[in-house]
């Protein structure tokens, strides 16, 4: 194996699939990214959960795979000089080179790497601003309890043109509809995916324009939810269990309404903090004109 690649490329490659190496991984192999290297470079990544691909071109001499350590992987890559970045394969390491920097990563046992999900059938796109903005907005009520799974997630619950990110942690929900183009316009499905594996794709959609959504039907193997921009793919295995009703939850209508600026309630909570603990309610009473906290 044999390539050269700019360093920014291999960066944005690396950060994208990086996000999906476990942390506590069942078995070596998982620590690991692997290189493929054939007409092009691909990267990828799993923690049985989820699974990250990205593919790039590159000056290939030798094509090859192998595994490497994937949080090594990524230190390095960030910390290389703006050069083209050279990769190596020698025996059981990896030889990587920049300018005046040089690196070498041992290998990992590739045979023992599991085999990857395939992506669903694109189900449409959306547009990746969009997306990621509500997924950031409702991943913040998501629980972190993990005795209690599926509040840990985000309910995606798809009809027609609309999509409808829900997560609560029982003390508060947070739920944001936003618009998208179905290949099928009758589509009606739902799926409940681990909000920490949406918020980490949230991360990696800054600066592209639009994203594809592919939703395995429920009729399928696996339950599979995948997003794909360009050479980049990510997909995440569905949450077991059943995401708690809520929308009873949500009034129709209201006795009064109020508007205020963010930043400057965003300061008042934080000074009325300072002298509370965080398990008392915060009490929020509006009259004549004024909020008191």
């Amino acid at each position: 194996m044999k390539f050269t690649v700019e360093s920014n490329v291999l960066v944005e490659s690396v950060n994208w699939v990086s996000r999906s190496l476990s942390s506590r991984p069942i078995m070596t192999a998982l620590l690991g990214i692997v290189i493929d290297v054939s007409n092009e470079v691909t990267l990828s990544a799993s923690d049985l959960e989820t699974a990250a691909k990205s593919s790039f071109n590159a000056d290939i001499k030798e094509k090859g795979k192998v595994l490497v350590p994937g949080r090594l992987l990524a230190e390095i890559a960030r910390s290389l000089p703006n050069k083209p970045v050279a990769f190596v394969l020698d025996n059981n390491r990896v030889l990587v080179t920049a300018g005046t920097a040089k690196f070498t990563l041992p290998t990992l046992p590739i045979n023992e790497y599991p085999n990857l999900p395939t992506m669903p059938e694109n189900s449409g796109f959306i547009a990746s601003d969009v997306f990621a903005t509500a997924i950031n907005q409702v991943a913040i009520a998501a629980g972190k309890d993990d005795s209690l799974p599926t509040l840990t997630g985000i309910h995606v619950d798809i009809n027609k043109e609309t999509i409808t990110l829900a997560a609560t942690d029982r003390y508060r929900l947070a739920v944001r509809e936003i618009q998208w183009q179905p290949n099928n316009l009758d589509i009606a499905t739902s799926a409940l995916l681990r909000a920490r594996t949406l918020a980490d794709a949230a991360k990696s959609l800054v600066g592209i324009t639009q994203v594809s959504l592919a939703v395995a039907p429920i009729t399928a193997t696996e339950r599979l939810v995948g997003f794909a921009s360009e050479a980049k793919t990510m997909t995440s295995r569905m949450l077991d269990g059943t995401f708690p009703p809520y929308r009873h939850l949500l009034p129709s209508e209201s006795i009064a309404q109020a508007t205020i600026e963010v930043s400057t309630f965003l300061d008042s909570v934080r000074r009325v903090a300072l002298v509370t603990d965080k398990t008392v309610p915060l009490r929020l009473r509006f009259a004549d004109s004024k909020l008191q906290l």
